[in-house]
């Protein structure tokens, strides 16, 4: 071979598509191609190929695999007729599965040869005919490889479109479980007597759009025949079934075909191989799930007794489509509605075609779904086929038609994607491989030439991005088609399907929810018409929540709100969190949307990037400080403090919603214990604003800017343990001191006055939640005077104090005034909380006696103690009690207890090796997990509760805060019992000594 040549033909290959032209040219010059080594028209063939040196390596084996007089017939017919050509070469270079099939049977490229009408679009009977001479397990692989060959060269060379081929492997599939059940029957003809046994496809098979690799979903059902003994009958049925699912799933030789599947029967793999058909329908009447009547969607009578199948399909057929009637089945919905991505690995849901975002599954699960609600009163829908009932949900207008063109070309070509990789090796997957050469064949194999890899992940990006976005849409945009009344001629739902379809999705009263879609959309104004563009997906974002109805409602009073102002639908159609915020916490509860309503112009705060972040206590304090400043009454100072305060308390609640819940773009905060701790401060630290404001508001309008005595707010309980609640009174200590100058009755006269007129104004009524400011937990309770001096308190404490005084004075920590006093306050308190050498036994006594009194007395009558949140078994007051005592006995020597913060001192308590490890992590995850049910319980039904709701909706909407999607309450409850178990156990231990 001379140099030169040697260039023209490596540059010939290489502008052939073929990679490595070295080897290619190598195996040209084998002596078996000598014949074709120089034909162009073969070299064109190759180069159309998906993968040139794949097509070539595996022409080169099935060349070797003839003897000399076959080999020439074969490479002579190759190269002169086309159809050959194209079939085989297209085969060769897509499946390296399918070329190995050839080396082993070379005469099966025959196959390929004929051009009939017929072959073109064969059927189950054509595919039988190909199947016919299978008698055993082998030989039934052989002959279904030589079938499959045909399919996929139909489907590689575009004769067959996607649709076209899938269907031509659910009748593949169906021949095959024939034949296989023809085989099982001549193995045991005495079983064969004994009974009829009908093979019931089920999932893509079923739908008549199977994949090349994938289990084949069956439901057997079974009779007597001929007056047999019933059970001797369904035993002989099982045996047959068992023997037809061998054949098929077994590893051979030869391969395998397929697995047969039949867990999708009556209680799954723990229920009977085989049933009667009364068994099937007394099962479904009385125990089966919403997804096994959305299965029953695709059954289809296969192979078998095929009258028994159908009686079968008959007697199913009415239950499937009674199934959205059923009780439980908007909630059986929405868990079908979160997409089950748990089992993927992290690093594969990026390449996962079926079950990642915008995947098959999300297609095919919208199509059911609708089918499921329409299809109960449109027979037209009922198909088992996924692109058949989209295109008939487009014609009755239960999809907009622009949508459904859109999902039938998205699905069309993610399924030509699961196509193309499962032909290479005929393998079962469903990932988009990660190889530049797996990915370059793939895309060649899709028509992309170019530049194969790019153009693939361009296109496979943007049609599951196309699926992302319509997924949601194509449930909703019909909706508002039916109440906007746009255009005419477009087929529309009617009033009935859109309220069955509401109620599919959760919307409990469909009515309301169709009056404000009507109000929102209806028109042809701008508004109206982002309105339109918006509503799709935010119904999505509502029907996820407990309260659709809530959120909807909520929404258009929004909307009404603000729909004139040029920034409001601008915000949530241009930030892309804004809008899903918004969704996400009207439909959260009553809480964040009763304050939103209040002010309405907050709603800007959800498209902030940095909007959900709370203030902090001096950025609060100074603005409260100013707007108090330029008020011109202490009415409208305090109203103004109180209007910052409503506002961060929205943002607060937004947040711990929103962190709580996750969105599409942000998964749910991973660690509920920085939740409780960013709330309790928040909310903290905008009271004490709050207070400040207050108190300069009272002290200006009748002193001007001083006050005739030194005057100090001290925050006790969570106020002052920084863990507020979004219901939580403020309890404090007011302690003031006479300026030099100021006679001392003057001065108690001046700070009672002060604490009487900031109490009045904290509590007027207005728009926004009132602050109620709790003084209890001063010396002698409600019977002492509010406020003391120093050494009015000195004397009290030194004299009289008990020992739940000093235990109260744990938590307390300045929060507003005079800082010089507040921390003189401090510093003679400090010896009574933290006394010095521990508490004494007769102390600790008395602690425990309380605790125990507590416990008996405060309970409310009828309150479950294994759920009360606050004084229940292994609650907050469980905890709390067990860390303070903890910091009573040691905080004089460990420094790390002086603080007012439950979960510090708890850290520091193990940190000083006070407490093991595992008791910590105990009390704590019970601390947090208490605390962030009254927060639940506050956002969802807008007041205080330390009890889980009674109400079914609420309950469930507490449970969503907390992580537990639909009809999961039930673990919500056990859980909570279970963490709160172990709580009072370790606190049995520690508090009480065992």
């Amino acid at each position: 071979m001379t140099p030169g040549r040697r260039s023209s033909t490596f540059s010939r290959l290489l502008r052939h598509g073929f990679t490595d032209p070295s080897a290619a040219e190598r195996l040209l010059d084998l002596p078996e191609m000598a014949s074709v080594r120089d034909d162009s028209v073969l070299l064109d063939a190759l180069g159309a190929t998906a993968d040139p040196d794949l097509a070539l390596r595996s022409l080169v084996r099935l060349a070797e695999a003839h003897d000399d007089g076959e080999r020439r017939r074969f490479l002579d017919t190759l190269v002169t007729a086309k159809p050959l050509r194209d079939r085989l070469l297209g085969v060769l270079g897509a499946s390296e599965a399918l070329g190995d099939h050839l080396a082993r049977h070379p005469r099966d490229w025959q196959a390929l040869y004929t051009y009939e009408s017929t072959d073109l679009h064969p059927g189950v009977a054509e595919f039988e005919r190909g199947l016919a001479d299978a008698d055993d397990a082998v030989s039934l692989r052989v002959s279904y490889r030589r079938c499959l060959l045909a399919i996929a060269a139909r489907d590689v060379c575009g004769t067959t479109d996607v649709a076209e081929a899938a269907a031509e492997l659910a009748d593949l599939a169906t021949a095959t479980l024939r034949a296989a059940l023809a085989v099982a029957r001549a193995a045991a003809p005495e079983d064969a007597a004994l009974c009829r046994l009908a093979v019931i496809a089920m999932g893509k098979c079923g739908g008549h759009e199977l994949n090349y690799v994938s289990d084949v979903d069956v439901i057997f059902v079974g009779e007597p025949a001929g007056g047999a003994d019933e059970a001797k009958a369904l035993q002989a049925a099982t045996r047959l079934a068992s023997h037809l699912m061998r054949i098929c799933s077994e590893t051979t030789v030869e391969g395998t075909i397929w697995p047969v599947d039949a867990n999708l029967r009556p209680e799954g793999r723990n229920g009977p191989l085989v049933r009667t058909l009364s068994s099937h329908l007394a099962y479904y009447q009385r125990w089966a799930k919403t997804w096994e009547f959305q299965a029953l969607l695709k059954a289809r009578a296969v192979a078998g007794d095929l009258p028994l199948g159908e009686e079968y399909i008959e007697a199913v057929s009415p239950l499937v489509w009674q199934a959205a009637e059923r009780e439980n089945f908007v909630a059986d919905v929405q868990k079908m509605r979160r997409r089950v991505v748990d089992n993927i690995p992290v690093t594969e849901i990026e390449r996962e075609l079926k079950l990642g975002p915008g995947g098959l599954r999300d297609v095919e699960f919208a199509v059911q779904l609708l089918q499921l609600v329409h299809g109960r009163s449109d027979a037209g829908l009922r198909s088992g086929t996924t692109l058949d009932a989209l295109q008939a949900l487009a014609a009755g207008g239960y999809v907009g038609r622009a949508d459904a063109a859109q999902l039938d070309d998205a699905y069309r070509f993610l399924r030509a994607m699961e196509h193309r990789i499962q032909l290479y090796r005929l393998r079962r997957t469903h990932l988009v491989p990660e190889q530049e050469a797996d990915l370059r064949r793939l895309g060649r194999s899709l028509g992309l030439r170019t530049d194969p890899v790019t153009g693939l992940n361009r296109e496979w990006k943007r049609h599951a991005s196309v699926v992302r976005r319509l997924h949601e849409k194509i449930f909703y945009r019909p909706l508002l088609d039916a109440v906007a009344q746009l255009g005419p001629g477009e087929a529309r739902l009617s009033t009935k399907a859109a309220g069955q379809r509401l109620e599919a999705l959760g919307y409990a009263d469909p009515a309301a929810a169709l009056r404000h879609l009507e109000a929102l959309s209806s028109g042809v104004s701008r508004k109206a018409a982002i309105q339109r563009t918006l509503l799709p997906v935010l119904l999505g974002w509502f029907a996820d929540s407990a309260d659709p109805d809530a959120g909807l409602l909520g929404f258009r009073k929004v909307s009404d709100a603000l729909g004139k102002t040029p920034w409001y639908l601008r915000l949530l159609r241009d930030e892309g969190a804004a809008a899903e915020n918004l969704a996400r916490v009207l439909s959260a509860g009553r809480l964040a949307p009763d304050l939103l309503l209040r002010a309405p112009e907050a709603v800007a705060i959800l498209g902030d990037p940095g909007g959900l972040t709370p203030r902090g206590r001096d950025h609060l304090e100074q603005e409260v400080l100013a707007a108090v400043g330029r008020a011109d009454t202490a009415e409208a100072a305090v109203a103004a403090a109180r209007g910052v305060r409503r506002r961060e308390l929205f943002r607060t609640a937004a947040a711990d919603l929103i962190g709580s819940y996750g969105t599409e773009d942000s998964p749910a905060e991973a660690d509920p214990g920085a939740l409780v701790d960013r709330t309790g401060t928040a909310v903290t630290d905008l009271t004490a604003a709050t207070i400040a404001g207050a108190l300069r508001a009272a002290v200006r309008a009748q002193w001007g800017d001083t006050l005739p005595t030194r005057f100090a707010v001290i925050g006790m309980g969570r106020f002052g343990g920084g863990e507020l609640g979004y219901g939580s009174d403020a309890d404090v200590l007011f302690v003031h001191e006479a300026r030099e100058g100021v006679d001392e009755q003057e001065a108690a006269r001046a700070a009672n006055t002060v604490v009487a007129e900031m109490r009045r104004l904290l509590q007027l009524p207005t728009a926004d939640p009132p602050l109620l400011i709790d003084a209890d937990l001063r010396p002698e309770g409600k019977s002492g005077p509010l406020v003391r001096t120093l050494p009015s308190y000195e004397a009290y404490y030194r004299r009289w104090s008990l020992v739940w005084e000093s235990q109260a004075l744990l938590r307390a920590r300045p929060m507003a005034g005079d800082q010089d006093l507040a921390a003189r306050f401090i510093a003679l308190i400090d010896p009574l909380r933290y006394p010095d050498q521990g508490l004494g036994e007769d102390a600790e006594r008395e602690i425990r006696r309380l605790k125990a009194r507590m416990e008996s007395e405060r309970l409310p009558r009828g309150a479950d103690p294994t759920l009360h949140a606050k004084l229940g078994r292994g609650g907050l007051s469980d905890v709390e009690w067990t860390v303070q005592l903890l910091q009573m006995r040691h905080a004089w020597s460990v420094p790390g207890l002086r603080t007012t913060r439950t979960r510090e001192a708890l850290a520091a308590a193990l940190d000083a090796g006070l407490i093991a490890a595992d008791d910590a992590a105990v009390l704590d995850e019970a601390w947090v997990l208490a605390t962030r049910v009254r927060a639940g319980v506050m956002l969802v039904r807008g007041r205080a509760g330390d009890t889980f709701p009674s109400d079914g909706r609420e309950l469930a909407a507490v449970g969503r805060y907390l992580g537990y999607g639909p009809g999961h309450v039930g673990d919500m409850l056990d859980d909570y019992r279970r963490v709160t178990r172990r709580a009072r156990g370790v606190v049995e231990e520690l508090f009480y000594g065992g």
